[in-house]
């Protein structure tokens, strides 16, 4: 049986389109970059942390398999996580607007006695934002929850330029990867 260590509404409506049945756990995992970690261990670190916080709820239950996830926003070797408040996200989008940056997602699946990851990393190029397009888009109440302030699979998408890599991994879940994953696993 597989298990979702999340509780995203995007990590789950992708995970659908895959056509696996899985159980959703919530785990409650700090996301804290630990000083001098580079960008993409981090992710990775979290992903793993979440996926393996998830197997504690069900270590019992036989052949279960966790998945955890991560993703986040990096410009110029700073992660943009979620945003704090409003402020917080005009500050990103701010930094953001007419730059080119890399948005990372990592998958671990873990079971009792098994391990397997991947790294999906893409690069978005966003356009030169007005502070008119991020005071509306903040309003929307979008940004929020979101790695970077922003979906590119809503209201954002219209900001983007450029997208080089996986959409579904700029949304949360890279399908690529998370299907060779399974197939590793054979979940099919």
């Amino acid at each position: 049986m597989l298990y979702l260590a999340s509780q995203s509404p995007r990590r789950r409506a992708l995970l659908d389109q895959l056509g696996i049945d899985y159980g959703v756990l919530e785990v409650d995992v700090p996301e804290l970059r630990l000083p001098g970690e580079p960008p993409d261990d981090y992710v990775s670190r979290v992903a793993r942390e979440k996926a393996g916080a998830g197997l504690l709820k069900v270590v019992a239950v036989p052949n279960a398999v966790v998945l955890g996830a991560d993703t986040e926003v990096v410009l110029d070797d700073v992660v943009y996580g979620k945003p704090d408040d409003a402020d917080d996200a005009r500050r990103m989008l701010r930094e953001l607007s007419g730059r080119r940056h890399r948005v990372i997602s990592a998958v671990w699946l873990v079971s009792a006695s098994r391990e397997e990851h991947a790294l999906s990393v893409s690069e978005v190029r966003f356009a030169a934002l007005s502070d008119a397009d991020i005071a509306t888009y903040v309003a929307s109440g979008e940004c929020h929850g979101k790695a970077g302030a922003y979906a590119i699979q809503g209201r954002a998408a219209a900001f983007i330029e450029h997208l080089s890599g996986s959409y579904s991994g700029v949304m949360g879940l890279p399908l690529f990867e998370m299907a060779g994953l399974l197939r590793k696993f054979e979940f099919s």
